[in-house]
């Protein structure tokens, strides 16, 4: 059960990587000749449409080849060097992007010239993100000198954190294990299991969490500068204005979120009782099956009730996920230097993706691959558009996912015992809560980071406190107060992207997002797939409320977060009642 990469290369010493590296460096120097010929701006936007889908076909194949081999192995040696290389050349490619943004937004007749065109007509989003992302552009007199430090700088910091905890191992009863191994610990059904391996988790941090806290302080630093620098409030803002959404959006979400957390606040309590708990829910219990049915799933058992469950709702998609287990698309198991969690890659020019997960075998495993399976169903869905408008925003990013993950329960649910459908009732109040109430206080606690980093770089020390206070709002005395998780920012590696800051509202807005969409197919049963496949296909074509209004959503109206709520209230009732 692991991926096959050989669709890409068939090694690091494949000539065609080579070839294809060399090509985007040939690709790339091109662009300013390109910029200075005299020709009309049609023609010129003609070829940069070409040079940006040239160059990212070539970066899609070399990145992915070198950094999922890196995410399955992290001290191969190899793709280190490929990684590395393809950094240093990601400068000229941006400085490139760059001079074609610019370009843009110089045209003043732009929409004149989209309309003289029919390659120009099909890429109109793009040009047209692209005018108004001029206004927001690095000085063009600094900007390669402010990427190449950002390489000995944040790009350096996250490539360390992911050494760090690629090869973290923690002492859990004798042995040496893998940090995710430890983990997924956290589900087994033996509480003495779980809280040994919360205990042993986080006294593996004080290894790391020096060194983890520079990472993070100066990840947050740059981001600081570079906002600045192109002319933004603030990273939030910045975020939101990259991922097509505003602030009205994201506030009637929070909004009916802040509202619906005394209820969740409920579900955790009545756990924490039926568990012989008497101060809320002590974090280690958090992921505790509930119920007389403990199921575990071997490989092939997950994939023929993943296969079974999608074709009674969609042959294609039944027959989809099949050829993902079939031709190898799935790095599975927990292993010593491979990446925690799990995530999707896609490939639209070879027209597949790749999934890597942490399997062990629980219910909420499955619910895992149904998840990234979703993703590689929007990855399927987006190849009818250009290539450039294959890019969905986070927040979009998650709706097939979300979707995917409730379709998966709600059928099981639909078919099991009592005793087996109690089990599966709590467990999506897991993943709700963990998509509502956790991602909150990740939210907080980045939120309250940025706020430190403008003055200071927050030691470790600092860190465990910003994450307890987050989780004092968020989850209140849902948990208990003495045994929270300082440690979260260590584990979690969205905090330490350099181009993804607050990758955590985006989790919020899809699963609400999609309980939004889920309730459309709902009411509408089968006739819906169309529409759903055609809005998962537009994701990366229009903006936010646009692509959520062609299936009836108005994501600025807090009554629609509140609505979707209020199918999680429902599942919280029958579980506080039953």
């Amino acid at each position: 059960m692991t991926w096959d990469l050989s669709v890409f290369y068939t090694g690091f010493d494949d000539p065609a990587l080579r070839a294809d590296i060399e090509a985007i460096k040939t690709a790339v120097s091109g662009a300013e000749a390109m910029l200075a010929v005299e020709e009309s701006a049609k023609d010129k936007l003609e070829k940069f449409i070409d040079l940006e889908e040239t160059v990212t076909k070539l970066l899609g194949s070399a990145f992915a080849y070198a950094q999922l081999t890196l995410e399955a192995d992290n001290a191969n040696e190899e793709a280190l060097r490929v990684v590395d290389e393809l950094s240093q050349l990601m400068v000229d490619v941006k400085l490139m992007n760059s001079r074609l943004t610019r370009y843009v937004g110089s045209v003043d007749n732009l929409e004149d010239v989209i309309a003289s065109s029919e390659k120009l007509s099909a890429n109109a989003f793009v040009l047209r993100e692209d005018a108004k992302a001029a206004a927001h552009m690095l000085p063009a007199e600094m900007e390669k000198w402010l990427l190449k430090m950002s390489l000995n700088g944040g790009d350096a910091f996250s490539k360390l954190r992911d050494r760090l905890m690629g090869g973290h191992m923690v002492d859990y009863r004798g042995e040496s294990l893998p940090l995710p191994a430890v983990r997924g610990l956290a589900y087994d059904a033996d509480a003495s299991v779980r809280k040994d391996a919360y205990e042993a988790e986080l006294a593996s941090y004080a290894k790391v969490e020096t060194s983890m806290a520079y990472c993070l302080g100066a990840i947050k630093g740059e981001a600081h500068t570079m906002c600045e620098l192109k002319d933004y409030p603030d990273p939030l803002t910045q975020t939101l204005d990259e991922s097509r959404m505003d602030h009205e959006t994201l506030d009637a979400m929070w909004t009916a979120i802040r509202e619906a957390l005394p209820d969740f606040r409920r579900y955790l309590r009545k756990k924490a009782e039926l568990l012989g708990h008497k101060n809320g829910l002590p974090f280690y219990d958090l992921f505790a099956p509930m119920g007389e049915s403990s199921r575990t799933y071997t490989a092939e058992e997950a994939r023929e009730l993943l296969v079974s469950t999608f074709t009674r709702i969609s042959p294609d998609m039944g027959a989809f996920i099949d050829q993902a287990f079939e031709n190898r698309w799935i790095d599975m198991y927990p292993r010593q230097g491979k990446s925690g969690g799990a995530f999707c890659w896609g490939s639209h020019d070879k027209k597949i993706s790749r999934i890597l997960t942490n399997f062990t075998g629980s219910f909420s495993d499955v619910c895992t691959l149904a998840h990234e399976l979703g993703h590689a169903w929007h990855n399927r869905c987006m190849e009818q558009k250009p290539l450039l408008l294959a890019d969905p925003p986070m927040p979009l990013a998650e709706t097939a996912s979300i979707f995917n993950e409730t379709l998966l329960m709600n059928e099981v649910r639909k078919h099991a015992d009592a005793a087996t459908a109690f089990t599966l009732l709590e467990s999506s109040l897991q993943d709700a809560t963990q998509t509502i109430v956790d991602i909150y206080s990740r939210f907080l606690f980045e939120s309250a980071v940025f706020e430190a980093r403008k003055t200071h770089m927050p030691t470790a020390a600092e860190l465990n406190q910003m994450m307890l206070d987050a989780q004092m709002q968020s989850y209140g005395e849902g948990l208990d107060p003495d045994v929270r998780h300082p440690g979260m920012w260590l584990c979690k590696s969205h905090y330490y992207s350099t181009g993804l800051h607050f990758y955590n509202f985006p989790y919020a807005f899809g699963h609400l997002f999609g309980l939004g969409v889920f309730a459309r197919y709902l009411e509408e049963g089968a006739a819906f797939l169309p529409r759903y496949n055609a809005l998962l296909a537009s994701c990366g074509a229009d903006t936010i409320p646009n692509v959520a209004a062609s299936v009836g959503i108005d994501v600025r109206d807090p009554d629609y977060w509140r609505s979707a709520l209020s199918v999680i209230r429902k599942d919280i009732e029958a579980f506080v009642n039953a």
